[in-house]
């Protein structure tokens, strides 16, 4: 069993996802904003990490990057979820670090799709 980062701002989103997360086995945890997260972080080591770009304290980015500072976290995948479509910021996710961008809304399937082809069922 993995473990699992969901960081977003909005309560709904967090809603979508531990929706959809109920099909699978592995532990998940959520945070509201990218210092939440970052400090959960540092205290539980997560195989992969699904954030939210426009959030407050750290967007995510900005989490990005302060995960890939991290010794256990140079490789783990780092997937920015937003509703933004922006090639510059996508570029920019991608040069810090981030090994993926997934626009909103995403389909369930979508994120299960993600999940079993990143870290296995």
């Amino acid at each position: 069993m993995a473990n699992i980062l969901v960081v977003d701002d909005q309560k709904a989103i967090r809603s979508m996802f531990k929706a959809i997360f109920k099909q699978i086995s592995h532990d998940v945890d959520y945070c509201e904003d990218g210092a939440q997260a970052l400090a959960a972080a540092n205290k539980k080591r997560y195989s992969l990490v699904l954030a939210d770009l426009v959030m407050p304290e750290l967007d995510g980015i900005e989490l990005t990057e302060e995960l890939r500072q991290l010794n256990d976290y140079t490789e783990t995948p780092i997937f920015i979820v937003t509703s933004i479509k922006s090639e510059e910021k996508k570029q920019l996710a991608i040069k810090v670090g981030a090994n993926g961008w997934v626009t909103k809304p995403i389909s369930p399937d979508k994120v299960l799709k993600l999940v079993s082809q990143t870290i296995g069922e």
